[in-house]
C-alpha cells in the first residue's frame, strides 16, 4: 500500500480575485515555469468572460465549469487472473479537480486560430453551459465506467 502523502505544498490565493483554486488553474495553464504569462492569459480570459456572458464575477463562472466538468467516476485497470478488467471507482476531491483542469486545457489548446485567452474564455463558458469538449469528456468517462459497472466487484 503506498505511504500517505505527508507534505504537499499548498498554492495561496492568486492576486486579483483571491481564490485558491484560480491560482491552482493559473498553475496549470503555466507552461516552461512562465507564470506572469500564464497569469496574464487566464486574467484576460476572465475579462473576455465578463464581457461576452455579462457575469459580474467570472470567478463563479469558473467555479460553475469546474464543478460541471470535474468526474464523479473514472475506470482503473484491474489485472485480476491474467485479464485486465476496467474497474469504475470514485474519485477522489483533489483528482476530480486536476482531471478538470486537464480537460479544460486539453480543449482550450486543442482549438487552433485564436489567441489562448479566447479560447479558454469559450471552453470555460461552454463547460459552464454543460457543453464543450471537456465536458464531452466527463460524459464519456461517465459511461465507460457505467458499461463496466459489472466488474465493480473487483474493486480494491
Amino acid at each position: 500500500m503506498r505511504r500517505p502523502v505527508k507534505n504537499r505544498n499548498i498554492a495561496g490565493p492568486d492576486l486579483k480575485f483571491n481564490s485558491v483554486r484560480v491560482e491552482k488553474f493559473i498553475n496549470s495553464v503555466m507552461w516552461d515555469g512562465k507564470k506572469s504569462t500564464a497569469r496574464e492569459v487566464v486574467y484576460d480570459a476572465f475579462d473576455i468572460i465578463k464581457e461576452k456572458a455579462k457575469v459580474e464575477n467570472p470567478v463563479e463562472l469558473f467555479e460553475t465549469a469546474i464543478r460541471n466538468v470535474s468526474p464523479q467516476m473514472e475506470i482503473r485497470s484491474r489485472r485480476v487472473g491474467g485479464a485486465n478488467y476496467q474497474v469504475p471507482r470514485e474519485v477522489n476531491p483533489n483528482r476530480k479537480q486536476a482531471l478538470a483542469f486537464r480537460w479544460i486545457l486539453l480543449a482550450a489548446r486543442g482549438a487552433k486560430g485564436k489567441p489562448m485567452a479566447q479560447k479558454l474564455a469559450s471552453e470555460l463558458m461552454l463547460a459552464a453551459n454543460n457543453e464543450g469538449s471537456a465536458f464531452k469528456k466527463k460524459e464519456d468517462t461517465h459511461r465507460m465506467a457505467e458499461a463496466n459497472k459489472a466488474f465493480a466487484h473487483f474493486a480494491w
